[in-house]
Parts: C-alpha cells; structure tokens; sequence
C-alpha cells in the first residue's frame, strides 16, 4: 500500500468508496460514466488551490494498476483566530470494505497530519457524523478529542 494525491483517474473509485457508506448512500450518485458534477468539483480544488485529495492504493507505485483502497480530503484554512493559525480541515475519510481493520485509515490519517505539519498548521480538525461511534473511537485513539459540536445548515 502507498498514499498519493488523486487523479482524475481515481475519481469513479472515490465516488464508490463514498457512496459505498450508510449515510453516503443517500447523498453520492456512483454511476457509469460518473457523473459530471464530480469532474468540475476536482477541477475546481485544483484551481482554488489549498485542497488535496489523496488515496490509498494497493497497486504499483508508478500509479498503473493501482486500486484505491482509502481516500480523504484536506482543505487548509487560513484564519485570523488562534494568532492567524493555518488548520487542516479533513473530511471525506474512507476505507474499503474488505481493508478495514489493517491500518489504511491511520496510514491515511498519519499523511493527513504530516501533511499538516508540513504546510505549517497549528491543528488538524474534522468532523464525524453522530452516527458513527465506530469512526469516533478511531479518531480518539489517534489523539483526537471531541471539543466542539458541529453544525450544518443544508441549503
């Protein structure tokens, strides 16, 4: 297994791993050809820029024949708060199925948080639906505490 930046090519088996997910379920479209909405997202943090997609693969290092594994998404923020910190927000954490429980979702969340430090952030936060205690114990055990409650207004 090796961790890289995504390419357009990994996209229909991000979408799967997304949708392949109680809650992802109701909110991904996993199709053939995928559809086009999920082409312009890519592009679109690519072009802002302070976005990174990045997966797991079980397949040569080179990028042939690579099998996504695992994906998450980095977005780095910039603020005035915390004396004008930079944080990395992480969502979108995903491990297929028959790799759950052999380390690809701390592997991937070690590169997160080296990544983090790399690009010089003060913290690495995220959120993780209620509905999954399973997720929040993993996150625990990587150092994670629950110090705030989220909120989201869908639109």
């Amino acid at each position: 297994m090796h961790i890289r930046q995504a390419t357009q090519n990994d996209l229909p088996s991000i979408v799967r791993l997304l949708a392949d997910d109680p809650l992802g379920k109701s909110r991904e479209q996993f199709e053939d050809p995928l559809p086009v909405p999920y082409y312009k997202a890519f592009e679109a943090l690519r072009e802002q820029g302070g976005h990174e997609l990045v997966v797991a693969v079980d397949g040569a290092v080179d990028g042939d024949g690579d099998t996504v594994i695992g994906c998450l998404q980095m977005s780095f923020i910039p603020g005035i708060s915390r004396l004008g910190m930079l944080r990395a927000q992480v969502e979108g954490v995903r491990v297929h199925d028959g790799h759950q429980g052999k380390g690809v979702g701390k592997a991937l969340m070690d590169f997160a948080i080296n990544r983090a430090r790399a690009m010089g952030c003060g913290l690495v936060q995220l959120t993780t639906d209620t509905s999954r205690p399973e997720a929040h114990k993993f996150y625990e055990g990587l150092g994670f505490t629950a110090s705030h409650i989220g909120m989201k207004l869908p639109l």
